[in-house]
């Protein structure tokens, strides 16, 4: 490229050595890290189930974010590592949910005075069984998300809802006639 009587390199090529080099003779770039990525992939789905979060989970490979979601459109078996780990926390916190909606025992140690024979007093350690409640919030929170056709803050709009799905019905089998 010419400008007055100089001559400009396009911003794609430069000179290395007094030869000219341009993006298509260049060669490969960077290094890629997904053997290192791979080798790695039970830690990355224990590190999701610990609740890490991608971009932790990146700072631990030393790799960038955007490498990683290179990595995840590019390499399947990296998907399905980060959907186990997501899911085992999911399902970890949904048992803790459903746990609180309904009540558990459990034990707890408790220390007592004791009297004994010459009327001394000492400490024993027992051990106690207790029961806690269901948590009210826990349930409505449940329900609302496990059967949303019967519990809703707005039970009108179950049947709107209803009525609105029978219409499409008929309108569907209208269609078809």
């Amino acid at each position: 490229m010419l400008r007055g009587d100089k001559q400009i390199e396009p911003k794609d090529s430069f000179l290395l050595g007094g030869e000219k080099v341009t993006k298509k003779n260049q060669g490969p770039g960077r290094q890629s890290k997904w053997d290192e990525v791979k080798e790695r992939l039970a830690e990355i789905e224990i590190w999701l189930r610990d609740g890490l979060t991608e971009a932790q989970v990146c700072k631990n490979l030393g790799i960038a974010v955007s490498t990683f979601n290179t990595y995840k459109s590019k390499y399947p078996e990296l998907v399905t590592v980060i959907k186990k780990g997501k899911e085992t926390q999911i399902i970890e916190v949904e048992n803790a949910l459903f746990k609180n909606a309904t009540g558990y025992y459990f034990y707890v140690d408790e220390a007592i005075k004791v009297k004994d024979a010459e009327g001394g007093e000492r400490i024993e350690k027992i051990r106690l069984q207790k029961f806690k409640g269901p948590d009210t919030g826990a349930i409505a929170f449940f329900l609302k998300n496990k059967d949303k056709s019967n519990w809703t803050d707005n039970p009108q709009m179950i049947d709107i809802k209803r009525e609105e799905l029978k219409i499409r019905q008929n309108e569907s089998e209208f269609k078809a006639w």
